[in-house]
């Protein structure tokens, strides 16, 4: 697939917001998962400040323990917190030359193997809601065109993230944005179970839930806690039942035939 074709299905994921199923932590996730295969970056991280104004970084990223430790100082200093401070984009900064408000974060990044970092903030008119940090592990930075195609996405899932809210119960997209960080855990623990079960790599075995999530309309996270409760992925629900399709109206015959039938 050409790298246009996969912009192009970014964008129109990015506005799929409208379903009756719309996942929260699957949509931000697909957000990353896209970012890296276009940007060719290491990884990427959505960090929100959502519904209130403390920024954090939920579950979707999928993180390995390293990027971990990393997510957790870049949520007191560094690209990411800069760009949603500032409701800017922060060029790809050069870790081996940090900032000085950088420093603790950099240290770490680079420990991680990453090379370059920059962010975009998550963002529409005057509301900004988060950040989106992308890491790159090579000896070049993230090009501009890239950092500007990126905030075009950050842009994009920040508008389809507050139609959602506005369309919806306000209520219900709040509670799905606040319990990422919660779904962490039990989204790890079901990683781990069923990799042990089927002898497979985390990574093969998160792909698996997603991919399960995704083809059959389900939560990730109700996908996860199944796996933990169960030990295994969910049956697909049930096609729905068919409407039964009203009787069609008894047609009267034409009075011709009917006097046809007389004689």
């Amino acid at each position: 697939m050409s790298r246009e074709r996969k912009i192009a299905e970014t964008f129109v994921e990015l506005a799929d917001t409208l379903v009756a199923d719309f996942d929260v932590i699957d949509f931000l996730q697909q957000l990353t998962v896209r970012c890296c295969d276009i940007f060719a970056v290491a990884d990427a991280a959505v960090l929100l400040a959502y519904p209130g104004p403390q920024l954090y970084s939920p579950a979707p990223c999928d993180p390995s323990p390293a990027l971990l430790r990393v997510l957790e100082l870049a949520l007191t200093g560094g690209p990411a917190l800069d760009a949603y401070e500032d409701s800017a984009a922060v060029s790809p900064g050069d870790l081996s030359q940090p900032q000085v408000s950088w420093q603790d974060f950099s240290r770490l990044a680079r420990e991680a193997g990453y090379t370059y970092a920059s962010a975009v903030p998550m963002r529409l008119r005057e509301e900004t809601i988060g950040s989106l940090l992308l890491l790159r592990g090579t000896d070049s930075p993230l090009p501009a065109d890239d950092l500007a195609m990126a905030q075009a996405f950050a842009d994009a899932a920040t508008i389809g993230l507050l139609h959602a809210r506005s369309l919806r119960h306000t209520e219900t997209v709040n509670e799905q944005l606040s319990a990422a960080l919660h779904s962490r855990i039990i989204i790890e623990q079901a990683k781990g179970f069923l990799a042990a079960q089927r002898n497979i790599p985390v990574g093969d075995a998160f792909t698996a839930m997603r991919s399960h999530a995704r083809h059959h309309r389900l939560l990730l996270t109700d996908v996860a806690r199944h796996v933990v409760a169960i030990g295994s992925l969910p049956e697909p629900p049930p096609p729905p039942s068919p409407s039964p399709r009203p009787a069609s109206p008894l047609r009267r015959p034409a009075a011709g035939a009917a006097k046809a039938r007389d004689e």
